[in-house]
């Protein structure tokens, strides 16, 4: 393919900023259609953002013969039916995170993803980032040792401000998103860890109710063990007082450390009594990194940034931190 022509099933919050105006920004990419329920909304969105065409319909849009690829947006419940109809139209596919509701639906799209022509990246973009790709460069070259262990603390309020607040709220709804917040922004962090420190041996964990506040988790923790032998704990909690709040991960080697927050723009190196902060300014598309590079793949000139293989490989981690009580 000379040219990937896009087509975004689910034009809502996410892809005002975050990702929908990067499609027309990177090299030989174009979005041609975008799809949402609403009418209204659809057409809306293509006023504003210059898109060609609009449906309510996602099959419609995969139809499309002007598009070859692609990116589902939607509430991950509906993730599984639209990657399996794109595949089988031969399409490529972009996924949002998480890329389904569990491992088995993943693992349905992994394997329809061999009987396709098309290909499946996972929109995990944190991978991308200039910041991201310094700490990995940093553990890669060995700047704190090795590292023998990382804690995840991402600590929010009943409502958390890193969230988008949308009236149906449908990230509490574990039959649209899987679970609480911890499904919302645990892929985030923890595909961080699986980009950073590959495949884990060992993961265990454990979710609850704690505030009986909405009908899901808001309590959840765990461990990784990775065969390199790093440790990684974790603990997500979306129920703490507004002045408690925190989003920090601190990897610890053998000659000093390094911590930052997954959702924020500095990095701390700490190593012996030397301590540096490197500030990373604000994308103003976040998902542009990654776009470019499934761009890439998607014209068979690239690597896969992440694939559906890896998702699997998350969702499992996060199906076993999910157990209740």
């Amino acid at each position: 393919m000379s040219q990937i022509t896009w087509g975004i099933i689910g034009c809502g919050d996410v892809t005002e900023k975050k990702s929908g105006p990067a499609f027309n920004k990177v090299p030989d990419s174009k979005l041609i259609a975008v799809m949402r329920r609403n009418a209204e909304k659809a057409a809306d969105y293509t006023r504003r953002h210059n898109v060609p065409k609009w449906y309510t319909d996602g099959q419609q849009l995969i139809d499309d013969p002007e598009i070859n690829s692609i990116y589902i947006a939607t509430p991950p419940s509906s993730h599984i039916g639209y990657a399996l109809a794109a595949l089988k139209a031969g399409k490529n596919v972009y996924i949002e995170k998480p890329v389904t509701l569990n491992a088995k639906e993943a693992s349905t799209i992994a394997e329809a993803a061999t009987q396709s022509e098309g290909r499946v990246a996972i929109a995990h973009y944190r991978r991308a980032q200039p910041m991201f790709l310094y700490v990995k460069h940093l553990l890669d070259t060995g700047a704190i040792g090795d590292v023998r262990m990382a804690q995840i603390k991402m600590w929010q309020s009943l409502r958390p401000q890193l969230i988008t607040q949308t009236p149906d709220n449908w990230r509490i709804d574990p039959a649209l998103s899987g679970g609480g917040y911890f499904h919302d922004l645990s892929p985030h962090q923890l595909d961080l860890m699986l980009y950073f420190f590959g495949e884990p041996e060992y993961y265990n964990g454990r979710a609850l109710n704690q505030s009986g506040y909405y009908g899901c988790d808001d309590q959840v923790s765990g461990q990784l063990i990775f065969n390199n032998k790093v440790v990684v704990n974790g603990s997500w909690s979306f129920n703490v007082s507004i002045d408690e709040k925190i989003d920090q991960c601190h990897i610890v080697g053998t000659k000093g450390s390094i911590s930052f927050p997954v959702f924020g723009h500095d990095v701390t190196v700490k190593i012996g009594s030397d301590e540096k902060l490197v500030h990373f300014p604000p994308l103003e598309h976040v998902q542009q990194p990654m776009i470019e590079k499934v761009v890439n793949y998607f014209k068979a000139e690239g690597e896969n940034p992440c694939s559906i293989n890896e998702a699997v490989v998350l969702m499992k981690v996060m199906d076993a931190f999910s157990q209740t009580l």
